[in-house]
């Protein structure tokens, strides 16, 4: 008989004990224990926040083998990938291989692909063998199993696009869901990492959402970028400025706004101290969308009391209602990202 455990996964906790598995040092990632409330998946590919690869990256010096030990090394101490640096982890795609019995009322069955839309951060990983890894979309395939606790959110991977299609937008599908939620018609939107997998379907859905009397501009460092994404047509305008200079931001995005302040911003970044360059932007009682998850939360906050911005300033939560069939239609809508997503994330 299987055991039964925590509805939130603190059975799972090693150390310390007394905090959820996200806050936890070192959780237990042993898969021969089966609880009831569970959800154990043969896990096919793990998709590493952007945050986390990029710094894994950066310390291993590019090189593939070192990135695999170091992910390995990480997995193998805390029982799960928790980047010990940015604190981010990532999702997974996989194959359902057990259901615990509390669990046997969904609508889910042994052999459906699923893609975990909780943190790697608080999940259970064990990694037998990597198998590749793709630098430029932040992806290790591997041989492993992961666990999904009864608290936590997955899809089911859809028929109509490919599995590792449906993995770079379901990895950022809090992002589009709140650029849905956010803006109302009319509002001038600032997207902070405007051409990484976020940033274009945050610029897609804000576009939908403004309507032709809004300005949705699009902040990149490198100009390269700007023609590609114009064509996409999910921005009025792209300005080129780098995220860790706010006072180059700020003036070339008032200029790109009719020298006025923004209603909302969007920090879709990778890298860390570009909280400046989300707030300076804004008017006061707009609001500030930090998803990157090398944002600190400490740097936005005095940041913003030091210049004396009153703004709203929200933490990017990963999960949005419906976000994962949100962010799946923005493909099948789309047949110019559709594309883009084919061609750089698959």
């Amino acid at each position: 008989m299987a055991l039964k455990g925590n509805k939130y996964g603190t059975h799972r906790v090693i150390e310390p004990q007394g905090v959820l598995t996200q806050a936890a040092w070192k959780i237990d990632n042993d898969m021969t224990k089966h609880y009831s409330n569970e959800i154990i998946c043969d896990v096919i590919s793990l998709n590493i926040d952007s945050a986390s690869f990029t710094q894994i990256e950066e310390a291993c010096g590019g090189d593939e083998k070192k990135i695999g030990e170091m992910i390995m090394g990480i997995v193998a101490e805390r029982g799960k990938q928790q980047n010990p640096v940015t604190g981010s982890g990532g999702m997974f795609i996989g194959k359902v291989a057990y259901i615990g019995e509390d669990l046997k009322d969904r609508d889910l069955k042994v052999g459906d692909k699923i893609a975990s839309l909780v943190s790697l951060s608080l999940t259970p990983l064990k990694i037998d063998k990597i198998l590749a890894i793709h630098k430029e979309i932040d992806r290790v395939d591997i041989v492993g199993q992961a666990v999904l606790f009864e608290s936590g959110i997955y899809a089911k991977l859809p028929d109509d696009m490919s599995e590792p299609l449906a993995l770079a937008a379901l990895d950022v599908a809090g992002a589009p869901a709140q650029a849905r939620k956010l803006p109302k018609e009319g509002d001038s939107v600032l997207i902070l990492g405007a051409n990484g997998k976020s940033g274009v379907l945050c610029g897609y859905e804000a576009m939908k959402k403004v309507g032709p009397k809004g300005n949705v501009v699009g902040v990149v460092r490198n100009p390269k970028q700007v023609p590609a994404l114009m064509e996409l047509g999910v921005y009025n305008k792209v300005i080129v400025a780098s995220a860790t200079e706010p006072i180059a931001v700020l003036n070339a995005a008032l200029e790109a706004n009719g020298g006025k302040e923004y209603d909302i911003s969007i920090s879709c970044v990778n890298v860390e101290s570009c909280e400046m360059s989300a707030i300076l932007p804004v008017r006061d009682d707009g609001i500030v969308y930090f998803f990157s998850m090398a944002t600190s939360f400490t740097k936005a906050a005095l940041g913003a009391e030091g210049i004396g911005k009153d703004v709203t300033m929200i933490v990017g939560n990963g999960y949005t209602k419906d976000h994962a069939e949100i962010t799946l239609n923005v493909l099948r809508e789309n047949e110019k990202l559709r594309k883009l997503f084919d061609e750089k994330y698959c």
